[in-house]
């Protein structure tokens, strides 16, 4: 293996790539960014990993096997590419290295992102859900990978909280009937969560203001709820509807909503607040110890009584608003973080060397800085 070059703020130059796989300091936030099995997959490639000491412990993965892996315990903050989870704080921005590539959740649409700082301290950076969604990116798309485990927990989270089976149950006492279990939203997390009800015997129906996923909904045996309102977007998501669409959906939803056990929310609108889909009045409707889960809460909430971040009780209903659900199943969600994160790695690579080709729509996209911002705002 050729020998690494360092310069005195540790970044590798002529050598290697080196990779550093740093600890998320965000509350609750427990994922890592690369696991030892992909970290074992890049050395394997030639790539150096430096991981910084506890990267892994959230994850309940120690830095012994981070070793046996290949990677070296050290500062992985002055590594030449930097993987991590959540954006970054002030604070760690403040340990990169200028000239260094930064990957991650970056929240490029967000109006409190850290692109301006990011760009300002020389960094190179890739957003990851930035990362168009077109076939080949696929096994890139972080946002997918997270979203499949949010929409599975968003159902043990609603079993959970209901007073009520979700399977039916045939006793020597009687017959307990199924959960009905509504979906607003499907995408993938929806999705996940409509499959998810249905294997735990509940009576799952999907509703979206795009007609085209009705397919997708029955392919995972769940039913579709049809209020005949269209709101495709681009880029698979949903546009913001129009005023009469608003109010033609809100009254046909208020009306299905009552009639459901649980409510699970996934509706979102990339660079706007989310959207409201559950009013109050569709809350006090809905029989007492129903149950709404809103997966919608970091951007408001799809439902009027949501408390971010809080589960309470209104109406007898329990609303229950988790954030970063993933990051309560880190093992398995850092597993899948990490294969879309060494995807891109193997894309922005050549021979062991950072060499990201701007002209792949892959690269182009994801990207947010570049390292000739710097540059430019230096002489500007």
């Amino acid at each position: 293996m050729e020998t690494s070059q360092s310069t005195e703020n540790g970044t590798n130059r002529g050598g290697t790539t080196r990779v550093g796989v740093v600890r998320e300091s965000g509350e609750g936030e427990r994922r890592v960014a690369l696991v030892p099995k992909i970290v074992a997959s890049l050395v394997g490639k030639g790539v150096q990993v430096v991981v910084e000491s506890g990267a892994g412990l959230g994850a309940l993965i120690p830095d012994e096997l981070y070793v046996a892996a290949g990677a070296e315990i050290g500062d992985a903050w002055s590594a030449d590419v930097v993987v991590k989870v959540a954006p970054p704080s002030d604070a760690e921005i403040a340990k990169l290295s200028s000239g260094s590539t930064l990957i991650g959740f970056l929240a490029p649409r967000n109006a409190d992102n850290k692109i301006d700082a990011l760009a300002a301290a020389g960094v190179q950076a890739f957003a990851v859900e930035a990362i168009p969604r077109i076939s080949r990116a696929q096994v890139m798309d972080a946002l997918s990978s997270q979203a499949n485990v949010a929409g599975y927990k968003s159902v043990i989270l609603a079993a959970s909280e209901s007073t009520r089976f979700f399977p039916m149950l045939t006793t020597a006492a009687g017959t307990v009937k199924p959960a009905t279990v509504l979906v607003l939203g499907v995408g993938v997390a929806g999705l996940q969560a409509l499959a998810t009800a249905k294997r735990l015997g509940g009576r799952p129906t999907g509703y979206d203001v795009r007609p085209e996923v009705a397919d997708q909904v029955r392919s995972v045996g769940a039913q579709w709820l049809d209020l005949g309102i269209d709101a495709a977007g681009e880029g698979g998501y949903a546009r913001e509807l129009t005023e009469d669409e608003r109010a033609q959906q809100q009254q046909a939803l208020e009306e299905a909503i009552k009639g459901f056990d649980v409510v699970i929310t996934t509706a979102l609108v990339p660079g706007r607040p989310a959207p409201r889909l559950v009013t109050a009045a569709a809350v006090e409707g809905m029989k007492p110890g129903s149950v709404v889960i809103d997966l919608a809460g970091e951007t408001g909430g799809n439902c009027e009584l949501t408390e971010p971040g809080q589960t309470v009780v209104k109406h007898d209903v329990t609303i229950a608003s988790p954030l970063n659900l993933p990051a309560t199943m880190p093992e398995h969600a850092s597993e899948l973080y990490s294969k879309n994160v060494s995807a891109l790695l193997e894309l922005l690579l050549v021979d062991g060397q950072l060499a990201p080709d701007f002209s792949d729509e892959v690269v182009a996209q994801s990207c947010v800085t570049r390292k000739a911002d710097a540059s430019e705002r230096a002489g500007a």
